[in-house]
C-alpha cells in the first residue's frame, strides 16, 4: 500500500478553538503509526509541516517504511511559514531538517516550484502530494490510499484537508481518516 497524507498543523498557542491541540501529539503519532503499520504501508507521500505530516514521517522511519516529500516550494521557505511558525517543545523544525535531509539524499523530494504568493499554493500541493502516491503506486503495482489526519470539523471558509480527502475520493482513492482530537 502506498499512502498519501495530508492533515492539521498543531494549533497556534493563540488559537481561538483547538483544531490539533499540542497536548495530543503522542497519542496521535500512535495512531498515525498503527494506521500505517494496519495498512500494510510501503511508501509514505505527504509535506512536512508541523503537526500530522511531521508526525507521519516519524511514525513510518520506526517502522522503517520509505518516505517521500511533497513541498510547494523552497525547503528553507517552507520551513518558515509551515514549520517553525509554531512554536513549543516539539522539535519541529530538528525534525524537518532531518527528514528534508533524508529525503533529499534518497532522492524522494519533489520541490513542485509553486509561487509562494499563489492562492491555492496549498491546494495545487494537495494534487502533487496525490499525484506523486499514484505515480509511485502505478511503478510499485500496488494500490494507494489517502489518510487524513484532523478534528473532522470543517474550518470557516476553504478547508484544506478536506481539498486533499475530497480531491482523493475524486480519483477513486479510498480515503481513511484519523482524529487528532480523539486518538
Amino acid at each position: 500500500m502506498i499512502a498519501a497524507l495530508a492533515g492539521r498543523r498543531i494549533d497556534a498557542p493563540n488559537a481561538p478553538e483547538p483544531h490539533f491541540p499540542p497536548a495530543n501529539i503522542a497519542a496521535v503519532e500512535r495512531a498515525i503509526r498503527a494506521r500505517l503499520e494496519r495498512d500494510g504501508v510501503r511508501v509514505l507521500v505527504c509535506a512536512a509541516a508541523c503537526g500530522a505530516d511531521l508526525l507521519a514521517l516519524a511514525a513510518a522511519e520506526e517502522l522503517r517504511i520509505a518516505r517521500h516529500i511533497v513541498l510547494p516550494y523552497a525547503i528553507e521557505r517552507f520551513r518558515a511559514g509551515s514549520v517553525t511558525d509554531r512554536r513549543g517543545a516539539y522539535p519541529w523544525g530538528e525534525r524537518y531538517d532531518r527528514f528534508i535531509a533524508q529525503a533529499q539524499s534518497q532522492h524522494a523530494l519533489t520541490l513542485l516550484g509553486l509561487d509562494p504568493n499563489d492562492p491555492s499554493v496549498y491546494e495545487k500541493t494537495n494534487f502533487g502530494i496525490l499525484d506523486t502516491a499514484a505515480a509511485i503506486a502505478a511503478g510499485m503495482h500496488e494500490a494507494a490510499e489517502a489518510i487524513v489526519v484532523w478534528d473532522e470539523e470543517l474550518r470557516t471558509g476553504h478547508d484544506l484537508t478536506e481539498h486533499f480527502a475530497n480531491a482523493a475520493h475524486a480519483r477513486n482513492m479510498p480515503v481513511v481518516s484519523i482524529s487528532i482530537l480523539r486518538p
